[in-house]
């Protein structure tokens, strides 16, 4: 741990963080500049989805979940992360800045989580049949409330139920699609290529009865007597605004509640059909009784660790350069 000012070359260990976040597809959208004090973080518009997330939404709720761990690298780094989003209104892709304020140590949930994003992937396996106790999910709450945002868990028949029933209403429309299809193979690739999704880890193929209807990433059938849980644990994460600041906002609640679920020792899948169909997000927000933007479906539960996509080199993601102040 730094106890003396951080250079550039010391921020590194933090963008190694930062691009283990989450992205939709395994994208990977985001690029870093490094100065002798800050880290900027970009949007890297060429790998946007185009059908699926023509507003750029999604790219910015994965931006924010690498910005998240960025926060927590820097903190276990020895400094209090200062974060500033969209310093520039003359840089729209120029998410967000952050610089090492004082020195000092982190706190033990920082060290935890910090701890905690080498071991959380994305897990499109049957998850068992185990309750998830009550005070875990409470703590899943409790971590999207503490970076701004909203977590629902869907509890009972009738909740699950709409949720059920969105997610097939999405997905129907987004496969009808010709071009979301091109779309979605040419993001499942090989794992040699560290980017998008494999079909080691894209799950088994959909099946007509899934109660959550899910994507097809190329992947094996599941062995006989391998069934997707009766009761999955589905939540909701949601920001209270809907303009790109909280985008960011609810990308960094997302990484914080994925990873407070790996320190549980719980596996999580993340569904956003439902998130891109701008109808069946409003009729979600509208079945939820909630004010702001619903921003992406998570399923967790106990299960066997995940395979995790891969990830391009640092290399690919740091640009050259600094903006000027």
């Amino acid at each position: 741990m730094t106890t003396s000012a951080t250079v550039g070359s010391e921020l590194l260990p933090a963008v190694e963080a930062a691009i283990r976040a989450p992205s939709i597809h395994n994208t990977q959208p985001w690029k870093f500049a490094l100065t002798d004090n800050r880290i900027d973080v970009y949007a890297d518009r060429d790998r946007q989805l185009r059908v699926a997330d023509p507003g750029a939404s999604a790219l910015r709720v994965s931006c924010g979940a690498a910005i998240f761990n960025l926060r927590l690298a820097m903190a276990c780094l020895g400094h209090e992360p200062a974060v500033v989003l969209f310093p520039d209104s003359r840089e729209p892709d120029l998410l967000a800045s952050i610089t090492p304020g004082r020195a000092r140590p982190p706190s033990p949930v920082e060290a935890a989580l910090y701890a905690a994003i080498p071991r959380r992937c994305s897990n499109r396996e049957p998850f068992l049949d185990t309750a998830v106790p009550l005070d875990v999910r409470a703590q899943l709450r409790d971590a999207a409330e503490a970076e701004g945002a909203w977590l629902d868990l869907l509890i009972g028949p009738p909740a699950l139920e709409m949720a059920a029933h969105l997610v097939r209403a999405a997905n129907r429309r987004l496969t009808q699609d010709e071009a979301y299809r091109a779309e979605l193979a040419a993001w499942t690739r090989d794992d040699a290529t560290g980017e998008g999704v494999s079909p080691r880890a894209g799950g088994p193929p959909p099946e007509p009865h899934d109660f959550l209807a899910r994507r097809d990433f190329g992947g094996a059938a599941l062995k006989p007597g391998r069934e997707f849980e009766r009761d999955p644990l589905v939540a909701v994460l949601g920001s209270r605004g809907d303009l790109p600041p909280d985008d960011l906002v609810a990308g960094q609640a997302l990484q914080r509640v994925l990873l407070t679920a790996t320190r549980a020792g719980l596996v999580t899948s993340l569904i956003s059909q439902p998130i891109e169909v701008p109808a069946v997000r409003e009729e979600l927000r509208v079945g939820l009784r909630r004010f702001g933007s619903p921003k992406m479906l998570l399923r967790t539960g106990y299960g066997v660790p995940g395979a995790p996509s891969r990830r391009r080199p640092l290399a690919a993601v740091l640009v050259p350069g600094a903006r000027r102040l």
